[in-house]
């Protein structure tokens, strides 16, 4: 099927919807310009990440879930946070795993389980898109950029979903192919702290630091994340001399397009990233 065109339902999950808002008008922005059309499913709900998955795994299971039964049939589902990914994914596993629990939702939400739903997390849709050949074309937009990537912990599987895809390198290679020069360094998969960062600053603030010193020995000029909570995160808990700017990834291949509107996304960076942009030209 060619993706040009197509229609994809889409779970923004509550970071792109609130503190990363910026992620989320980069990744439409990108897709619009191939005609790929995603729209929001209507009355979605947190998907319960890392918080309440650790004390209450039914309740986890629930917020998952719901949002499985909202979908619309025979769509795919577009997802772009790794940890939303994640939760769906496994409540996909566990309903089918279980016609006890199936019976249970499908008896709560009124409708019948999509067994066969395709959750879609933004990784797997850019690796179709370049088979494709979409991304013939942008080489040398970013300009010999040097960027650290970070995927974040949350694309590491659990051990019921060890077989899944993890896309670690698929960064590096979009990146290189536009013209990018990624870095080697050791912390592309170091957790963040996640919510940590609200309840253990502290602890937080050591991996958040120990990662930016990381990318800035590594000779990175940025950092482009996978996930929108560690962006989050990298911002806040970094130390003065730590911040070197951080991007989502949506934000630099929209870049690439040269598509308008990267200043109004680079507003709500908490590390301004203009300067680096305006010394490579991209803005």
């Amino acid at each position: 099927m060619s993706l040009a065109g197509s229609n994809l339902s889409y779970f923004p999950g509550c970071s792109l919807a609130t503190t990363a808002k910026e992620n989320n008008a980069s990744l439409n922005s990108f897709l619009n310009h191939f005609d790929i059309r995603i729209s929001e499913i209507n009355d979605w709900n947190c998907c319960g990440s890392s918080s309440t998955h650790s004390v209450d795994k039914r309740l986890a299971l629930s917020l998952a879930s719901r949002n499985l039964f909202l979908a619309p049939e025979n769509m795919a589902m577009l997802i772009a946070c790794p940890g939303c990914y994640l939760r769906l994914s496994q409540a996909k596993m566990e309903l089918n795993a279980s016609k006890e629990k199936q019976t249970a939702y499908e008896t709560l939400f009124g409708k019948p389980f999509q067994k066969d739903i395709q959750l879609l997390h933004f990784f797997e849709l850019l690796v179709t898109m370049k088979d494709q050949g979409l991304l013939k074309g942008l080489g040398g937009k970013l300009k010999g950029l040097k960027i650290a990537p970070y995927y974040g912990c949350m694309l590491a599987r659990p051990p019921k979903m060890n077989k899944e895809k993890n896309h670690y390198g698929l960064m590096e290679k979009t990146m290189a192919s536009l013209g990018g020069e990624s870095v080697r360094w050791p912390f592309l998969s170091t957790c963040c702290g996640t919510f940590l960062s609200v309840s253990r600053p502290e602890i937080s603030e050591k991996l958040v630091n120990r990662i930016m010193q990381g990318a800035i020995r590594s000779g990175a000029e940025c950092i482009v994340t996978a996930c929108a909570m560690c962006h989050l995160n990298l911002e806040i808990r970094a130390r003065p001399e730590n911040r070197i700017p951080v991007f989502h990834f949506s934000e630099l291949l929209s870049l690439a397009l040269q598509k308008n509107g990267s200043k109004e996304w680079f507003k709500r960076h908490l590390i301004n990233p203009e300067a680096l942009m305006e010394k490579r030209g991209l803005v």
